[in-house]
């Protein structure tokens, strides 16, 4: 197996230039106060995803050979995509094992590169399993969406645009799951501008490379439950756990929350429509997971926009709970007439608005003649919630805590 280098990594970004597009980076101000921020929409790229980088520039270097036996490869969706389109391009048939908990939107977009998609239940790692056995049965050419250098050459080509874009930049954060672009990224930065610092970003509920670097050895997580499905791997690589130990300069992890509160803000503040995976570098800036940031040029990585269309409405809602712009109150109330616009009058008094309303039977340590009160509610933020539950109870009303 060739050895990555920076050749290998310029090699790459010359061969991309017939596939992959320069992605934008867009300063984004608002995303945090304490630093200079900017965004490298990777969101934005061919197949929607910083993936195909990786898998054109691996099969690229395939030979006739192997390609006629045809490439196989495991995948949660972007790498799937990536290889599909390469496979495509050279004339080479492609299957794709992906687990079936992939977004239907990835699985139908893969399919439209005219790849055979096979769906494994269980996690990314079942897939990764299943597709080795596939290819040794077959004897097709294995393309990993990670824990291969070409693979991580071409990963590699977003840090070289990134110092293109903003040569004084001061820290890149990068989403992590099996560690190729982390890995990518940082080698190439750090042999270009060593004093760049290079922090990966991964899902609290898949942490599998930074609880790997902190026992010193590769762990394998008994689960990875994210919707940021990009990212989530039970075990790092063998050479990406090598790379990011040596060239990273940190890892940190954002919660569920951290991150539908960040896909929501780029979607309503720049218009930029990440998956969970995608949104996991924003979410670490916005939650300030990084020390030594402030005053400091950040770049976000924005790894990927593949977000299934039929979760984003929840995503979003969660978002909305994790900011503090809706929130439910519940009561207890005397049963009579009157009580739901006197408790309105306060929220509107407050600046809330009242968007749901349910009324239900009080416990049995309350009082008979009364009631319980749900109010699900618009709210600018946490301080205005606070604000309404003070004037609740000024007004002595009961509230009910979770």
């Amino acid at each position: 197996m060739p050895e990555l280098s920076m050749t290998a990594i310029r090699k790459a970004a010359e061969v991309l230039t017939s596939v992959a597009r320069k992605t934008d980076l867009i300063h984004t101000p608002k995303l945090s106060g304490l630093s200079e921020v900017y965004l490298k929409t990777e969101n934005l790229q061919v197949t929607g995803s910083f993936k195909v980088r990786g898998a054109y520039y691996k099969i690229s270097t395939l030979s006739d050979a192997e390609l006629a036996r045809g490439v196989i490869a495991c995948s949660a969706g972007n790498h799937a995509q990536g290889v599909a389109l390469a496979a495509q391009r050279r004339g080479a048939r492609a299957v794709i094992c992906m687990p079936d908990i992939a977004p239907i939107a990835k699985v139908e977009a893969t399919k439209s590169y005219g790849a055979e998609v096979r769906l494994v239940p269980g996690s990314y790692d079942d897939a990764s399993a299943y597709a080795r056995e596939l290819c040794a049965r077959e004897q097709m050419t294995f393309v990993h969406p990670f824990d291969d250098p070409e693979v991580i050459a071409g990963q590699a080509t977003v840090g070289l645009e990134i110092l293109e874009q903003l040569p004084d930049v001061d820290a890149i954060l990068v989403p992590v799951g099996g560690g190729g672009l982390l890995s990518g990224v940082a080698y190439a930065v750090k042999h270009l501008r060593p004093s760049c610092k290079v922090y990966g970003v991964e899902a609290a509920e898949a942490p599998c490379m930074k609880r790997s670097i902190e026992a010193a050895d590769k762990l394998t997580l008994a689960s990875a439950n994210t919707f940021a499905d990009g990212i989530a791997v039970k075990r790092p690589g063998d050479l990406t756990y090598e790379l990011v130990k040596r060239y990273a300069d940190g890892l940190v992890t954002v919660s569920e929350d951290e991150i539908s509160a960040a896909l929501l803000f780029l979607i309503e503040q720049r218009k930029l429509v990440c998956e969970g995976a995608g949104a996991v570098s924003a979410a670490a800036v916005i939650y300030d997971k990084v020390p030594g940031l402030h005053g400091k040029k950040v770049c976000c990585l924005l790894s990927g926009g593949n977000i299934d269309v039929n979760i984003l409405n929840r995503v979003i809602y969660r978002g909305l709970l994790a900011s503090g712009r809706r929130s439910e109150i519940r009561l207890t109330l005397p049963d009579k007439p009157g009580q739901l616009a006197a408790v309105s009058a306060l929220v509107s008094k407050c600046g809330g608005n009242v968007i749901g309303v349910n009324y239900g039977p009080s416990s049995m340590d309350e009082a008979l003649a009364t009631c319980v009160l749900s109010l699900q509610l618009e709210t600018r933020d946490f301080e205005q919630i606070g604000q309404i539950h003070a004037a609740l109870e000024g007004a002595g009303y009961h509230l009910l805590r979770p």
